[in-house]
């Protein structure tokens, strides 16, 4: 037999502590220092097997999240590409005509029902159009570019001009509207 303590389960009793076991009356159960070392070793590596498991399970969800987020915006994509491919492909058939096929007016005509088609589709999409023209400058959503003289001290900080036009996606700006504001020096 060797010198090396055997390992009990916990409801099993142990020789060592059977003496200092509680009497009738009360008292403690006393655990030897190799047993309380041996129990101790256990649950650290319980816990430390949990600590693993759950880091484990954390990545795979993080991966997952981001997987899933991409092909949701691999999605979204999609579905916008999908709404301006229609006017795309009125613009391939102006192209497709060639130089001397129409007159100008003809394929100017042609280009603003592509221009609005494809607004159309964007705007379904979510995008708006920032155009101020008459509206107070808004520093969030204008940049201004020059200014002009106001007439009155009414027309102090509004857009007289709009040199680019700016938009909004759902809410979010993508541009800032670069415009001219007129100001008062009166």
């Amino acid at each position: 037999m060797s010198d090396e303590p055997r390992i009990r389960p916990e409801n099993e009793e142990n020789p060592k502590t059977a003496a200092s076991a509680p009497s009738p009356g009360g008292g403690a159960l006393l655990e030897s220092p190799e047993a309380a070392a041996e129990r101790l070793a256990r649950e650290l590596s319980d816990l430390n097997e949990r600590h693993l498991r759950l880091a484990a399970e954390y990545d795979n969800f993080r991966k997952r999240t981001a997987k899933e987020r991409m092909e949701l915006t691999a999605r979204a994509q999609g579905d916008l590409v999908k709404q301006i491919i229609d006017p795309l492909d009125d613009l391939a058939r102006v192209i497709a005509q060639g130089p001397g096929a129409s007159d100008a007016k003809t394929v100017l005509d042609a280009v603003e029902v592509v221009d609005k088609k494809m607004m159309k589709a964007l705007a379904a999409a979510g995008l708006e159009v920032i155009n101020p023209v008459g509206e107070p400058f808004d520093p969030e959503r204008h940049e201004a570019v020059s200014i002009a003289p106001a007439a009155s001290a009414a027309e102090d900080h509004i857009v007289a001009m709009v040199f680019q036009p700016g938009y909004l996606f759902k809410g979010q700006l993508l541009r800032a509207a670069r415009v001219v504001v007129k100001q008062w020096n009166g």
